[in-house]
């Protein structure tokens, strides 16, 4: 919430607004007094990592009475508040769409008490209002995800991830309670990301006689030679008839029925606290900056809006059809119309449980086709989580599954070999990036061996996020994340002296996301890219930028550097520069992250958009496979079945290789256009810098309705 109220308050600032924070929720909005007070430039710097809100929440009793909205709005008069940007869950929401329609009533009643004189009321007689979801449920209708739910999955993977270590190592059964009282999307995709044996959620309770079916799952696992088991349980989970599940009651009946060994871990409030993760950090900021343009655009008769997310791209729908649409949810559960609950939380929601079904229950089909499975290129975490999906999707299909070692020299040297449905038990390490341009010459090489006219499908897996034809590439989310925290940590080591800036080199060859997502997410002021040209007289103004920002009560500085954003202007040439330059006013440090930003454990998200992404995959390349058999074998040359699967804006999109050329800078290995750059502008903005604020991605009201997909839509949120 933080990145919210940051990207809110400088967006504001930027545009000529005066802006205010209201401490306490609305219990400061109806006290009043020192809990409303104009924000600065400087009152949010080094927000960013700080997890909570730092300007508080709390719940109000007095904000649901009329007298309460009365005194609220005497309060907003007095200060000719009239734009109010929300950031909560769906009661926060309703109570400022109650609050907007009374604002005319609230208005003459405090003009008749003599409160307010009638220019007063004239010059306030509109209140705009734009919501932000900030939830860790994930719970709100309309939004593929809420601010904080990103960071609550990091917690509870982090914790799983230890787990595992001792789950294996004594061969235990692990009981792991998540939040989610009314919604089971945490639990749900961190059953994705980890594997998890069974899970729990309220939207999709488990038949009757699960019992049973529970024990013999996790039996036959343990048959199988796995040393350990996971249970996924939210706090909110039922049967089908209301009766809840506690974790509790599912280790008692593990240990009863199968005598496994088992612990039960109850992870509380754990989840709502911590760092926010680069997820957050951006999601926060875009929404942050597009609530403040949508207060600005907002006519008379524009209904409250909220800011969502779907798939990569922020838009803008009424706030009430999404808070009923939320309200439908829970009625449905009520009623037990549980098929129902599912289709109204949205097809990501739809699509994350659909995924892990899949991978959940193995068929006993006979052999179909033989699939094979490689990686290639440089590490990428969340490979595994892909190859794993893969093969278990595949096997689920009927088909018997190869795994290529070593990538393409161990291909043509033929070291292939039959992986089953035990060989990918848990799947949270590193392997690497799938090459677009080997897929180009295997499907140019048809022509010449009709071996290769079979179908083929790619996932673009590098930290880089340089692949054409997709948004977002497996394995980017964890290298953000290690550049962030990273950042976090150089950071805070200057909290001790007066005045330092820190000058650090990102990898991603030609291509610049890392360098500016990662500088977006961690609050940098400056960051080149080979994209975005620069010359000495850039490096001079962000120079004297710094100097300036420097003699504020902010005393520290950011500047993030693309390794191959110019061969002279190198990152010791800026360094020296900034040395110089800065003498006197401020002193440099010089960091070059290198290769940690390839390792460590895969983020939830990496997990999960790999996980999904190789399952939607297999079952295309199932279906090709079906469709391109004919005469006792599997011959097909059409362009459209070899293919990169990439997410674009909204969906996931299966798009021939061969239409993608055109599309490709092969020299310098980066997409010719790349949506991110639209993040510049926004990061300078953020950091201080004069610049276009045209930063919005529609600026157009849409209706919830409209994104919800039909039946039979293949496409398929993140």
């Amino acid at each position: 919430m933080n990145g919210a109220v940051r990207a809110v308050v400088r967006m504001g600032i930027y545009v000529g607004a005066k802006v205010y924070f209201i401490h306490e929720g609305y219990q400061g909005m109806v006290d009043g007094g020192d809990n409303i007070k104009e924000a600065t430039w400087e009152s949010v710097s080094s927000m960013l990592q700080v997890g909570g809100t730092v300007i508080g929440s709390a719940r109000c009793k007095a904000f649901r009475t009329h007298e309460g909205r009365l005194k609220a709005a005497h309060n907003l008069v007095q200060r000719h508040i009239t734009n109010l940007c929300v950031i909560g869950g769906d009661g926060s929401l309703t109570g400022a769409n109650l609050f907007r329609e009374e604002w005319s009533s609230l208005l003459d009643e405090l003009q008749e008490q003599g409160l307010i004189d009638a220019e007063a009321a004239r010059a306030n007689s509109k209140l705009h209002i734009v919501g932000m979801v900030g939830s860790i449920d994930n719970d709100f209708c309309g939004t593929d995800m809420t601010i904080g739910t990103d960071s609550a999955l990091h917690r509870i993977i982090e914790v799983v991830d230890a787990i595992m270590t001792t789950a294996q190592s004594h061969q235990r059964t692990f009981v792991l309670e998540v939040m989610g009282r009314h919604c089971g999307y945490l639990a749900l995709v961190s059953a994705l990301a980890c594997g998890a044996d069974w899970v729990f959620i309220p939207e999709m309770p488990p038949a009757d006689g699960w019992e049973d079916d529970m024990c013999q799952k996790l039996s036959e696992s343990r048959s199988r030679g796995s040393r350990l088991n996971i249970i996924i349980v939210a706090e909110g989970a039922i049967d089908r008839h209301g009766l809840q599940i506690t974790s509790g009651f599912v280790k008692d009946l593990v240990v009863r029925c199968l005598g496994f060994d088992t612990r039960v871990t109850i992870l509380g409030h754990v989840q709502r606290g911590g760092t926010p993760s680069a997820f957050d950090r951006i999601l926060a900021s875009r929404m942050g900056v597009e609530a403040v343009l949508a207060l600005l655009e907002a006519s008379t008769n524009t209904p409250a809006c909220v800011v969502s997310l779907v798939g990569n791209q922020a838009v803008r729908l009424p706030l009430m059809e999404c808070v009923q649409m939320t309200q439908e949810v829970q009625k449905a559960m009520d009623e037990k119309k549980f098929d129902e609950a599912v289709r109204l939380r949205g097809r990501s929601f739809q699509n994350n449980l659909n995924t892990y079904r899949l991978l959940s229950h193995r068929r006993a089909d006979s052999d179909s086709f033989n699939v094979a499975v490689m990686n290639v290129g440089a590490p990428a975490a969340g490979m595994n989580a892909a190859v794993r999906s893969a093969v278990r999707v595949g096997i689920s299909e009927g088909h018997k599954m190869f795994a290529v070692s070593d990538g393409f020299e161990g291909f043509y040297k033929g070291q292939v070999r039959e992986i089953k449905w035990g060989d990918v038990g848990v799947c949270n390490q590193c392997p690497a990036n799938a090459a677009y341009v080997g897929l180009l010459e295997l499907s140019s090489g048809r022509a010449k061996y009709e071996e290769l006219c079979i179908p083929m499908c790619m996932l673009p897996a590098t930290i880089s996020n340089n692949v054409p034809g997709t948004d977002l590439s497996i394995g980017a989310d964890t290298s953000l994340n290690a550049i962030v925290e990273t950042c976090d940590r150089i950071k805070q080591s200057a909290s001790g002296t007066k005045r330092r800036v820190f000058i650090i080199e990102t990898m991603g060859g030609y291509c610049g996301y890392l360098a500016t997502v990662g500088g977006l997410a961690a609050g940098a002021d400056a960051v080149y890219i080979y994209e975005e040209p620069f010359d000495i007289r850039d490096l001079q103004a962000n120079v004297e930028h710094l100097t300036h920002k420097m003699k504020t009560s902010i005393q520290r500085g950011l500047v993030l550097r693309n390794e191959n954003c110019n061969e002279n202007f190198t990152t010791d040439f800026i360094y020296q520069l900034y040395s110089e330059e800065g003498r006197g006013v401020f002193d440099c440090r010089m960091n070059v992250l290198g290769h940690m930003q390839q390792g460590g454990a895969p983020s939830p998200f990496d997990r999960n958009f790999g996980t999904k992404v190789a399952a939607k995959a297999v079952q295309w390349i199932s279906r090709t496979l079906k469709d391109s058999y004919k005469g006792g074998r599997v011959f097909t040359s059409s362009e459209d079945t070899a293919c990169l699967l990439g997410m674009r804006r909204r969906a996931l999109v299966f798009q021939p290789v061969s239409q993608l050329r055109d599309e490709t800078d092969f020299v310098h290995r980066i997409p010719k256009e790349q949506w991110w750059l639209k993040l510049r502008p926004l990061m300078k903005i953020l950091a201080k810098y004069k610049t276009s604020y045209d930063v919005s991605d529609l600026g157009q009201l849409e209706h919830v309705t409209r994104i919800q997909p039909k039946e039979s839509d293949a496409s398929s949120a993140i």
